[in-house]
């Protein structure tokens, strides 16, 4: 079998770098195994983590795929010109949007906002005081798991709505304000989710991996418990369509709880970089991109044009783009990813010569797509560009 590298080396060696690629057998593959792992229950795409209005066909066309996770009111919008089921993922605060919502009862019917507090639905509210249909919102509830009385709190930093007392006065709120109609509950556990079991890096990011296997188990049951009685408490003061949670990461977890209507997932069709150390599935690496060696600056060192393309969150080495292809590469400790140029040592730089190609895995999945205006993708047995297609940069749409 040809490897991945050669099909990618054959289907781009007409092209000069920098250049991405999506390899869709492994995105196809990763599609059916996120599909397995629902094991039945509909996985809503998280756009943030594919940001390819072609990629996002492609999986919407596979069965077992439903609905779209947005992650601005703006791009929810624009989704919902061809998609009927988005919701957006987060509390928006865009006026103008929220202005062209209200003014169109299909977009009122097709977009769900997210909310999370009486903040939030006064702001929806004073942009959109009249309506011909209501706006459909969906309660934000927060999964991170709180200790000690809540001065620990492990998980990320999200929705102030975390018990039963919070969800239900907050539904209630909507359930008397005509200009709302609430249709569902979501519940993102990133601390199950996004945190790797087995990290890369050091002796002492790899040690905890053993805190964070034993984290994810004890939020898992505390969340289900408590996941659980927010959705019964609720729907006694709306008829919920849906109950949304978890992530690529968390997707067995989550299915399991019985209030969980479907599951968010996007990062796993392209797995970046920071899905690889998981216990409970091994993506395939699908989306990659290639950065042109420039410099020879000695034995076992190339130099490579660009490479600063670091991914958001805390600061660390796991947000730096991973050396990929030739094996026996990897990035500089004194110099990282650089903005302009990125040296690389290892024994694979002695078999590159100037104008060769070195390619990368992103960190996170959707940021990629902000990085390039287009994507190539590439298919069949020995490798070739099936396809280019655009971006949501390359479409001119950059959300945030």
């Amino acid at each position: 079998m040809v490897s991945q590298h050669a099909r990618l080396e054959r289907a781009t060696q007409h092209l000069d770098a920098p250049v991405a690629v999506v390899d869709l057998g492994a995105f196809d593959a990763n599609a059916a195994d996120l599909v397995r792992r629902a094991a039945g229950t509909p996985i809503r795409v998280a756009s943030k983590s594919v940001r390819c209005r072609a990629l996002l066909d492609r999986v919407l066309d596979v069965e077992g795929f439903a609905g779209v996770l947005a992650f601005t009111l703006a791009e929810a919008l624009w989704l919902a010109e061809e998609h009927e089921d988005v919701v957006v993922g987060y509390p928006t605060a865009e006026r103008a949007a929220l202005r062209e919502l209200a003014a169109d009862p299909v977009l009122l019917e097709r977009v769900t906002l997210m909310v999370d507090s009486v903040e939030s639905l006064d702001l929806v509210r004073a942009s959109v005081p009249e309506v011909e249909v209501p706006v459909r919102v969906c309660l934000d509830l927060d999964a991170s798991l709180r200790l000690l009385d809540g001065r620990v709190h492990l998980g990320p930093r999200r929705s102030p709505v975390h018990d039963v007392a919070d969800a239900v006065a907050l539904a209630r709120v909507i359930a008397t304000d005509p200009v709302f109609t609430l249709v569902g509950v979501m519940a993102y556990e990133g601390q199950v989710a996004g945190l790797q079991d087995r990290p890369r890096g050091s002796l002492a990011a790899r040690a905890r991996g053993a805190a964070v296997r034993r984290l994810k188990r004890a939020s898992v049951a505390e969340l289900t418990e408590r996941r659980g009685a927010v959705v019964a408490a609720v729907r006694q003061e709306a008829p919920l369509e849906f109950v949304n949670g978890g992530g690529t990461g968390s997707i067995e977890t989550t299915v399991a709880d019985a209030s969980v209507t479907e599951v968010a997932a996007g990062s796993g069709l392209l797995a970046p970089a920071l899905f690889d150390g998981y216990d409970s599935f091994t993506p395939t690496p699908a989306a990659l991109f290639a950065l042109a060696v420039t410099r020879r600056p000695g034995p076992g060192l190339v130099t490579v044009a660009g490479g600063g393309w670091v991914a958001s969150g805390a600061a660390g080495p796991d947000r730096l783009p991973l050396p990929t292809y030739p094996r026996g590469l990897d990035l500089l400790g004194t110099e990282g990813a650089g903005e302009v140029q990125t040296p690389l040592r290892g024994t694979a730089a002695d078999g590159l010569a100037v104008g060769d190609k070195v390619w990368f895995r992103h960190a996170k999945a959707g940021e990629l797509g902000e990085r390039v205006d287009a994507l190539h993708l590439v298919g069949g047995a020995d490798g070739e560009v099936v396809d280019v297609v655009a971006t949501y940069r390359g479409e001119g749409m950059t959300f945030l």
